[in-house]
């Protein structure tokens, strides 16, 4: 393992445990709060640490000349996966939610083929197939288990998060990565604010504390995932990020003493499977697109 990828591994794996803190800040204000202005303080929470990092960049200038539809479109997406996580994770441990969650990568894969234009490997496929059966076994097929609202609140996310990173992935094409970051973050704050201010309560001195929990949090795991990306290989670096399940099982059983039951952790294997599965078949595609074969000419 080269030094690069070590780095970027360590430091994967520092972005999941923050992003995994910061998850159950927002389970915890779920318990005070409507989900939609849960979300929207997530997104007001994290404006000041951002203006702070652009202006220490000396980025403001390039975060205004802009694809503005797919910025807007980003911000629709992101008000409803941070809405619709915030209110699973209301109802279900956060390994049960980090399970079904697992389930994004296997969509970007299907939303490539229409959005970006490209072509998906039969094996591809296959892998995507198997992932979905793992969510119907971590959803469980009998009435009143797993299969309520907040399960298919969290496969919602899912979706939301899915087709904003294909959409980030377009913007990335044009647009500098400093304006994904601010205006994901000012579009959630405004987006959500609007929704949520009919049912607005207001924010407890005794939850001050959280709220900065959930700015800190959420800024680290960001800077933490892009050093991640930065130095080492994605095949290497993006499966550190299941470990969320075992930051996932440890945070419940310490906070709430519950820990995931078989048809759980079954699902998550399964999932986990098919994601590393994809992510092999992919590193190894590229090289063969890198350092072809004779038989590949």
């Amino acid at each position: 393992m080269s030094g690069g990828n070590l780095r970027s591994i360590t430091a994967m794996v520092v972005a999941v445990g923050c992003f995994s803190l910061m998850d159950t800040v927002l389970k915890v204000l779920s318990g005070h709060y409507a989900a939609l202005q849960v979300a929207t303080m997530r997104g007001m929470v994290a404006l000041p640490l951002v203006f702070a990092y652009l202006s220490w960049r000396g980025a403001w200038g390039k975060v205004w000349r802009l694809r503005w539809p797919l910025h807007l479109l980003r911000g629709v997406l992101a008000v409803g996966m941070l809405g619709m996580f915030t209110y699973g994770v209301r109802g279900l441990p956060l390994a049960n939610a980090y399970t079904l969650f697992f389930v994004a990568p296997l969509l970007i894969t299907i939303l490539a083929v229409p959005l970006l234009g490209e072509r998906v490997p039969r094996a591809h496929w296959w892998a995507v197939a198997i992932g979905l059966i793992g969510v119907l076994v971590a959803l469980r097929p009998s009435p009143g288990a797993f299969l309520g609202l907040a399960g298919l609140a969290v496969l919602g996310a899912a979706a939301c998060y899915a087709a904003s990173a294909v959409v980030g992935r377009l913007l990335c094409r044009t647009d500098p990565p400093e304006s994904l970051v601010l205006w994901s973050m000012m579009l959630l704050s405004l987006f959500g604010g609007a929704l949520a201010a009919p049912g607005w309560t207001p924010v407890s001195s005794e939850h001050l504390g959280l709220l900065v929990a959930l700015a800190l949090t959420g800024f680290a795991g960001q800077i933490a995932i892009t050093e991640a990306f930065r130095h080492g290989q994605a095949s290497a670096v993006a499966p550190f990020e299941y470990t969320a399940l075992a930051w996932g099982i440890g945070l419940d059983y310490l906070l709430w003493q519950v820990l995931p039951d078989g048809y759980t952790l079954s699902g998550a294997a399964i999932i986990i499977l098919a994601g590393l599965y994809l992510l092999r078949h992919e590193r190894i595609h590229r090289q063969a697109e890198v350092h072809p074969s004779a038989d590949h000419p």
